[in-house]
């Protein structure tokens, strides 16, 4: 691990990963590696987490080709010292703020989007002008092994390096000195990432996740709302960081509510789940046991059906939910759905802002004020009104978390200036060099010092 950091950190003193030229090529390659292998990494994500074909090209190689497009095509415009205002007391001068690389960044990536959660916060750091080290899931097999395969051969090997294994490797890496640090996965890794970069002062980018939350007001579209909810929570078998973890619903609406979600699994699923080419499966034995286990802490009133030979577990909707069970305390990370019905909005309120800020929230109404509110007094690291996922799908919308749900943000613009330092710069001019800045002050420079400054 010394050895790559090492040759990395020579490379980018070199100065050979400041060209622009340099960074759209890499770019180029990295679209190109997803574009050629296409079939592979779709078999890859299918191996790893059953994922339908449709699902794992919008989500994994979609998505990242359309950021890494949007950035190329905007890299010497973000990249491009920006001018901003100068007092008057600095005249004759002018100042701006020139983004400079940090240097060699280390990007470590979870299993439940591996193309996606590893490539984009990645090319991201290259468009910045950084060299790179990508660290894939061990969980996600198939596919770390196949961009171990693939990245060496598309991408400059000297500032984009690739390091498969566990935790061991991991913690190797992490003993390394690096310029900045993004790590995406649980709370609880999170906590020893940001242990291990106090020791070289590395600045860190932590995207969690937690439980979040989607209120449903009584003047919510529930056939809508029931729908955009079940595609939302059920992508990737619910193993999404910002699905749906429980809904809030007016205690008018629940039985309603429940019938709409019952449909909408239907229509997107079919009778049998488990027959379905459109739904995943759980990404090993141990998560599936972890979910089995959750059941307990409420009743199924649709789904609840479990195949641990094929770590199947069904579109899963939970009512009658015990709010001190673990399904209420943990993120759930899979395809079960408590609902808790609520007496008013307020109190759904309440109920979210006695726990952690979550990394999304959702809110359903047609009311305006309801939405106003909701927006106005909760905190989350993004929001997504009358629908689930979108915002982190908007390149100009940074996409992060909040407190215990993470810190910093990035995609788009947000993601390049993440891996940067804006440098300010104030050029003075010199064929103005008026003497009242300079000794002796005298009465008359005071008085004019108090006017101006």
């Amino acid at each position: 691990m010394s050895n790559i950091a090492d040759t990395l950190r020579s490379t980018y003193e070199s100065g050979t990963t400041r060209s622009l030229a340099w960074r759209r090529h890499q770019l180029e390659q990295m679209n190109k590696m997803l574009t050629e292998n296409e079939a592979a990494f779709l078999e890859a994500l299918r191996t790893d987490l059953g994922k339908p074909a449709v699902e794992g090209f919008i989500t994994d190689i979609a998505f990242v080709t359309g950021e890494v497009e949007t950035m190329i095509k905007k890299l010497k415009k973000w990249n491009k010292p920006e001018r901003v205002g100068t007092p008057m007391f600095n005249m004759p001068a002018k100042s701006h703020l020139v983004p400079e690389p940090l240097g060699v960044v280390l990007v470590i990536a979870p299993w439940n989007y591996p193309v996606q959660l590893l490539l984009v916060p990645a090319a991201s750091a290259i468009a910045a002008g950084n060299c790179v080290v990508m660290k894939p899931s061990e969980v996600s097999a198939a596919t770390s092994a196949l961009l171990g395969q693939l990245v060496p051969k598309y991408m400059d090997p000297s500032a984009v390096s690739i390091v498969e294994g566990g935790v061991p490797e991991t913690t190797d890496l992490l003993s390394q000195h690096f310029d900045h640090i993004f790590y995406t996965g649980n709370g609880t890794v999170g906590r020893v990432v940001m242990a291990a970069a106090v020791a070289n002062l590395t600045p860190v980018t932590l995207e969690l996740g937690g439980k979040s939350p989607v209120i449903i007001d009584e003047s919510a579209d529930l056939r809508v709302t029931a729908r955009r909810i079940a595609w939302g929570k059920w992508l990737n078998a619910g193993q999404t960081c910002v699905a749906p973890d429980y809904l809030l619903v007016a205690e008018s609406k629940q039985d309603a509510l429940v019938e709409e979600l019952r449909k909408a699994i239907g229509e997107f699923y079919g009778a049998d789940p488990h027959l379905s080419d459109s739904y995943g499966r759980i990404v090993s034995p141990r998560h599936f046991d972890r979910l089995e286990s959750l059941m307990a802490g409420g009743t199924a009133a649709i789904g609840g059906d479990t195949k641990s030979d094929e770590r199947y577990i069904a579109p899963t909707v939970l009512v009658d939910v015990d709010p001190e069970s673990q399904l209420m305390s943990e993120e759930i990370f899979g395809p079960l759905l408590p609902i808790i019905p609520m007496k008013s909005v307020a109190d759904s309120i309440a109920f979210i802002n006695a726990r952690p800020h979550p990394l999304a929230l959702y809110v359903f109404a047609e009311n305006k004020n309801v939405v106003s509110n909701v927006l106005a007094r909760t905190t989350a690291g993004g929001v997504t009104v009358n629908g689930t996922l979108m915002h982190l799908t908007n390149p100009n919308l940074p996409f992060g978390g909040i407190g215990e749900s993470g810190m910093g943000g990035y995609h788009g613009k947000a993601g390049v200036r993440l891996f940067q330092h804006l440098k300010p710069v104030l050029t003075r001019g010199t064929k103005i060099d008026p003497s009242i800045a300079y000794p002796p002050y005298t009465d008359r420079k005071a008085k004019i010092f108090r006017r101006v400054l």
